[in-house]
């Protein structure tokens, strides 16, 4: 697909976070529907729609081209460096009140050190953050609170053009407002806002700090998490875009079980069908993700799939371009097994395929602990010999290099406790004990570093 920038730029692509009042305007709602009232329904999950405050700083250097950092490290010497404090607001959804998980945006806490959340009831409460997941531009948050209301999933497959659409936010920082309207478009990719685009295209109005918000259905169901706009100076013109429910769920439930995002893979590189591609290869729609070449061992390949297959559904659902399968498989999860239609010679057929693991699988440790800050964690390969949380990476005079940490090295163990995977490495520190005591593995050798 082309891309959308010559009417970006033209209208500006605005994703974000409130920082000036401006007046909200209201839609019609339904003409000729039998529902006198929305306001039954928002009752019951406007107070699980939260307002989010991010404050933090931002480092900037200057003097020194970057090319230069090679061989002097992040601190050259005569280079500026600038830190500069933030502020800024936007939206979020709490998902499940005994437990206290809020999902918002990435881009709304990205380099926050402090998160605040208030209620609509206007009590404030300092959130912690999970995980988060820049690609999709997804974020958990835990907030301990009690008497919580959370708002249940919907399938966003099943959402039709046409099916009218709530956005709760806080936009520009008024507090939490409800607007209305319909979904306007489905599958929409291309606007280079992220890496991994699927997004559900609403008329419902959307502006600045409505990022991380709600996109419910008229059952007062999470159907999208509002993410991005177009329009210029950042207010709304009717074109609104949200992250569908279903790859919400599939990215929040990584985090929490392994706390992290475990990427899967298909193995195919391809591009959107065009009318062109689809009469040579005798397919008579253009909705579908042509497949030009398949992964030699990937899942794929595995899988039987071929160069010249067009992918029609996933799981039963169509599958309408290459962006919307890619963004879908890349947040289903890895080892998952799912159902791929496909159209080749003339027929139409099914692979069972099962996703692998992604290869780039690391996340920063600073969202651990603060001291863990400047390292790079990620999974051991069977190369390594032993199983455990990896340093991919340490940044030089970090908080992780000052603990003595280093690259390559293998945690294994935390407070005597063995660590396999991230996700129990997490649930130990998440305990926050007064000391952390890591077993590391270094080569042959086995040592301790402890932190506070």
């Amino acid at each position: 697909m082309k891309s959308r920038l010559p009417l970006v730029s033209a209208l500006a692509l605005s994703i974000g976070l409130a920082v000036i009042p401006a007046a909200q305007a209201a839609l019609p709602f339904g003409a000729g529907s039998d529902i006198r009232s929305l306001a039954p329904v928002l009752e019951k999950v406007t107070p699980a729609v939260v307002n989010i405050s991010v404050s933090g700083s931002k480092v900037s250097r200057q003097g020194i081209p970057e090319q230069f950092r090679f061989f002097f490290g992040p601190d050259m010497p005569g280079e500026q460096v600038q830190e500069r404090p933030f502020q800024a607001l936007g939206s979020g959804v709490i998902i499940d009140a005994k437990k206290g998980y809020v999902i918002t945006n990435n881009h709304v806490i990205s380099d926050a050190d402090k998160i605040l959340i208030t209620l609509m009831d206007g009590q404030e409460y300092e959130a912690e953050l999970i995980g988060s997941d820049k690609q999709s531009d997804i974020a958990l948050l835990k907030v301990d609170a009690k008497d919580l209301v959370a708002i249940e999933f919907s399938d966003s497959d099943a959402l039709r053009v046409g099916d009218f659409a709530i956005a709760i936010g806080n936009p520009f920082g008024l507090g939490q407002t409800v607007t209305s309207g319909i979904i306007s478009a489905l599958g929409r990719s291309g606007l280079n806002v992220e890496n991994l685009e699927n997004f559900i295209q609403t008329d419902a109005a959307i502006n600045s700090g409505n990022s991380g918000g709600a996109l419910l259905d008229l059952n007062g169901k999470l159907v999208g998490i509002n993410t991005a706009i177009l329009g210029p100076n950042g207010g709304n013109i009717g074109i609104g875009f949200a992250i569908p429910s279903n790859m919400v769920k599939n990215l929040i439930d990584q985090i929490i079980e392994y706390g992290e995002v475990r990427r899967g893979v298909l193995g195919v590189m391809g591009g959107e069908l065009t009318s062109e591609l689809a009469r040579t290869f005798g397919y008579k729609s253009q909705h579908g993700a042509f497949v030009s070449q398949v992964i030699e061992d990937s899942a794929a390949d595995k899988a039987g799939l071929k160069a010249g297959d067009i992918i029609i559904s996933l799981d039963g659902k169509p599958v309408r371009s290459f962006g919307e399968l890619r963004a879908k498989v890349a947040t289903m999860g890895a080892d998952k097994t799912v159902t791929l239609g496909l159209f080749r010679d003339g027929k139409q057929q099914d692979a069972n395929v099962t996703l692998t693991l992604a290869d780039d699988q690391s996340m920063a440790a600073d969202s651990l602990n603060k001291a863990l800050e400047g390292a790079t964690l990620g999974k051991t390969e069977a190369k390594d010999g032993i199983s455990g949380v990896k340093i991919v990476d340490v940044a030089p005079r970090s908080p992780a290099a000052r603990s003595g940490l280093e690259k390559g090295d293998i945690i294994i163990g935390v407070n005597r406790k063995r660590v396999k995977e991230l996700a129990e490495l997490r649930k130990i520190i998440e305990a926050k004990p007064g000391v952390i005591a890591l077993n590391i593995q270094r080569g042959n050798a086995s040592l301790y570093l402890v932190l506070r």
